[in-house]
C-alpha cells in the first residue's frame, strides 16, 4: 500500500525529490559527502530521463545536477534493498556517459561525475557510514585510471560512525527521524513546507495513481508498453493540473518533446 502524503519522509523517493530540488540542502548534502565545496550547482531536469541507446533500458534519475567546474552528480534515494546496488552503478554511468557524450564529440570532453546512493541499508557489508569507490590499477592498488568516475555509497545504517557531526545528523535524520543538527532542522521545515502545499499534494496523487495503473497495465500489455503508455496519460493530467514541466518529466521518465507534445 502507498504511503498517505501526510506520513512521507525524507526517505520516501517523492519527499527527497522536493527536498534535494532545494539548492542549498542539496548543495551542503554534496559538500558534506563528498568533504569539499562544489561551487554553484545547476539542476539538469531536463535530462532525468536517461536511456543508453534507442532500444536500452531506460532510468528515471532522482536529482541531477551539475556544479560550475562540469561535474555533474546523480543522487539516488534507496530505501530497499535489492541487492543490485553495484550493478544498477554501473549501467546508470553508461547511460549518463552516452547522453553527456554528443555524437561527433571526442571522449576527452566526456565531464567527470558521480553517481551517489542513499541507502537506509549496507549495501557493501562492511558497516562503513560512507563507500566511495573509483577504478585502480589492481597490480599496485595505487594508481588511478582517472577516467573522472567515481561512485559512493552511503549506508545510513551506520550513521553512528560517521565522522563528520553534519554527515552524521543527516545520515541519523534519514535513518530514524530524528533532526538534531541545523541542516537536518531546515529539511524537516521543508518537508513541513512541501505537506502543506496543496500542488505537491496532487503531484503525489497523480504519481501513487500512475505507479498502480502502469503496473496493472504492465501486466496486461507487458510492462515497457504499458509503462509508457501510462506515463504519457499521466503527464497530460500533471500537464491539465499545471504541474511544472521539470517536475512532469521527472517523474513520469518522457523526454521535454514527448511532454510537449501532448494536448
Amino acid at each position: 500500500m502507498r504511503k498517505s502524503f501526510d506520513d512521507l519522509t525524507i526517505a520516501d523517493d517523492f519527499m527527497f525529490c522536493k527536498v534535494m530540488q532545494d539548492e542549498a540542502i542539496c548543495k551542503q548534502f554534496l559538500e558534506m559527502v563528498l568533504a569539499g565545496k562544489i561551487g554553484k550547482i545547476t539542476y539538469l531536469s531536463s535530462q532525468n530521463a536517461i536511456a543508453a541507446g534507442a532500444e536500452a533500458k531506460s532510468i528515471r534519475l532522482d536529482i541531477l545536477v551539475k556544479d560550475e567546474n562540469g561535474k555533474s552528480y546523480d543522487i539516488e534515494m534507496q530505501v530497499a534493498n535489492e541487492h543490485n546496488i553495484p550493478k544498477r552503478m554501473r549501467y546508470y554511468q553508461a547511460a549518463l556517459d552516452v547522453s553527456f557524450l554528443d555524437k561527433g564529440l571526442h571522449y576527452k570532453t566526456l565531464n567527470d561525475s558521480y553517481i551517489i546512493f542513499v541507502c537506509l541499508f549496507d549495501a557493501i557489508g562492511k558497516g562503513k557510514p560512507l563507500y566511495t569507490f573509483e577504478n585502480v590499477c589492481l597490480e599496485d592498488r595505487q594508481t588511478l585510471l582517472q577516467d573522472g568516475a567515481k561512485k559512493v555509497i552511503i549506508n545510513a545504517q551506520a550513521f553512528s560512525k560517521a565522522e563528520n557531526k553534519e554527515l552524521k545528523g543527516f545520515l541519523e535524520y534519514i535513518k530514524t527521524g530524528a533532526a538534531n543538527t541545523e541542516y537536518t532542522g531546515r529539511i524537516e521545515m521543508m518537508i513541513e513546507a512541501v505537506k502543506h502545499n496543496e500542488q505537491a499534494r496532487k503531484e503525489y496523487r497523480i504519481m501513487s495513481a500512475f505507479e498502480m495503473d502502469a503496473r496493472e497495465e504492465g501486466v496486461q500489455q507487458g510492462f515497457a508498453d504499458g509503462l509508457y503508455k501510462k506515463a504519457l496519460e499521466t503527464a497530460k493530467l500533471m500537464k491539465h493540473a499545471n504541474c511544472e514541466l521539470d517536475f512532469i518529466m521527472q517523474m513520469t521518465g518522457l523526454s521535454k518533446e514527448e511532454v510537449e507534445a501532448l494536448k
